[in-house]
């Protein structure tokens, strides 16, 4: 196939359908959020079957699919205003310092762009790698959360394909995490499939940040320039690739690993983590004393004591580690493997999550993609609970979710639910050419792979 490209059809913004009073005032943000101001946006989308028709009316549904996209992002808005803001930095002189936050007031609203592409959802759903042309199904390419500023925290690019149609979603990730980042997905879905109705949303989020005792929602950086905290990242050349894994295979896994630690606390997305971690270890041929990490994001609404609410808008995230050397991970079992990510997961307490706010605020840092990972570990990102196939726009189930090229490097591995659901798990990989290769002929990995009638 060759390199097909994204055709520009519009864009416009869209701004909440009515200013709320909460969504005039600034939404400051938190030590988790202003760490995230050199990483990129969030960028997760969901492929769509159109409906069987004539031209005239395929016309006539994307023009109907477009107003009703538009105007149920509108009502979404008025829930997520801050999605509808754009950062802006205050600087002061005494310290030298600035502050950045949230202005709804002074902005165009968020992105909303029509494009269309030559190609079927086969063309980038079959080939064994995810083509390079995916990327394109989403705006803001390699754009930081910084470029917040002047960018739209939120932009929505609708694209039309001879069968389909694929929308992609780019969040500003200073504004939100995984969690949030679904929870405003599937609370559009909901406004959407109510059709103009009035509707109350079944989860609405809460916008009050959460700021550790003692401080105020004033959180100052100790920088005078971007400069000082923000950096451009380039991943190296990367193969892309989704692996299905059936519950019947995680099940499989789950019980392997609790019989080898003689234990029954290990999760199943920790045994099928310490499998990629051992697989990925062994197909990068690392020396045998070469330290290794499987790094985890782990969500700290339910670790925080008093606990957030699930509904919390916002970042809380942490990344716990199982760390090894490649020479132990190797030669011990995968029920071992698995009980260091469990340790790892149960000792993420109230006290560790508290300790790093205290330790940040001391010396407040952001983090840098590139000095954040190496190239000896791997990063498991993303969750398979996260409810991705239960947002409908009028289309049936979406078809497929693919993601754009914010935040990969190599081993990096995000998971999402599988389309059958049951506890299915697809994986997306990023790694160079000849460890992916490595990894395509490794036999504990691929004996734990389901292979997939569908277009996976």
């Amino acid at each position: 196939m060759s390199n097909p490209r994204v055709r520009h059809i519009s864009e416009c913004f869209i701004k909440p359908e009515y200013a709320s009073e909460e969504s005039k005032q600034p939404l400051y943000l938190t030590p988790w959020d202003l760490a995230m101001l050199s990483v990129n946006y969030i960028q997760k989308g969901l492929f769509y079957n159109k409906p069987p028709a004539s031209d005239d009316q395929d016309q006539a549904f994307v023009k109907t699919l477009l107003d009703r996209l538009k105007s149920s992002l509108a009502l979404a808005l008025v829930h997520f205003y801050p999605l509808s803001g754009r950062l802006v930095t205050q600087k002061n002189e005494n310290p030298p310092s600035c502050l950045v936050f949230v202005d709804c007031n002074n902005s165009p609203g968020a992105k909303f762009i029509h494009t269309a592409l030559d190609i079927k959802i086969a063309d980038i759903l079959s080939p064994i790698d995810v083509p390079s042309v995916a990327q394109s199904l989403f705006d803001h390419d390699r754009a930081i959360n910084h470029d917040g500023h002047t960018m739209a925290l939120l932009s929505i690019q609708m694209t039309e394909l001879k069968d389909g149609i694929f929308i992609g979603c780019s969040i500003n990730h200073s504004i939100a995490d995984g969690t949030s980042y679904w929870h405003f997905f599937n609370s559009w879905s909901e406004i959407f499939q109510a059709d103009g109705n009035n509707v109350s949303l079944s989860r609405p989020p809460i916008h009050k940040r959460w700021f550790p005792d003692g401080y105020g929602p004033i959180m100052n950086l100790p920088y005078t320039h971007p400069d000082e905290f923000t950096s451009r990242y380039e991943a190296p050349e990367l193969r892309e690739r989704m692996f299905h894994f059936s519950s019947e295979s995680i099940a499989k896994l789950k019980a392997k690993a609790n019989g080898e630690s003689n234990t029954n606390k290990i999760s199943s997305f920790q045994s099928l983590s310490a499998l990629v971690w051992r697989c990925i270890t062994r197909a990068r041929r690392l020396p045998h004393h070469q330290t290794t990490h499987c790094r985890m994001a782990t969500n700290n609404r339910t670790r925080i004591d008093p606990p957030f609410s699930p509904d919390y808008f916002g970042n809380s995230i942490h990344v716990v580690a199982g760390v090894a050397t490649a020479g132990e991970l190797l030669e011990q079992s995968l029920g071992w493997a698995a009980w260091q990510l469990n340790q790892a997961v149960v000792n993420h307490s109230d006290k560790i999550v508290r300790g790093w706010l205290d330790a940040w605020l001391q010396s407040p840092t952001v983090y840098q993609l590139n000095r954040l990972f190496d190239r000896y570990s791997v990063m498991m990102g993303s969750s398979p609970r996260f409810n991705m196939y239960g947002n409908e726009f009028g289309m049936g189930k979406a078809v497929a979710l693919r993601s754009g090229y914010a935040n990969k490097f190599d081993g990096k591995v995000s998971a999402y639910p599988g389309y059958e659901g049951g506890g299915s798990v697809d994986l997306e990989f990023c790694l160079p050419p000849d460890s992916m290769r490595a990894l395509e002929s490794d036999e504990e990995f691929m004996d734990a792979v389901t292979l997939s009638n569908r277009l996976h």
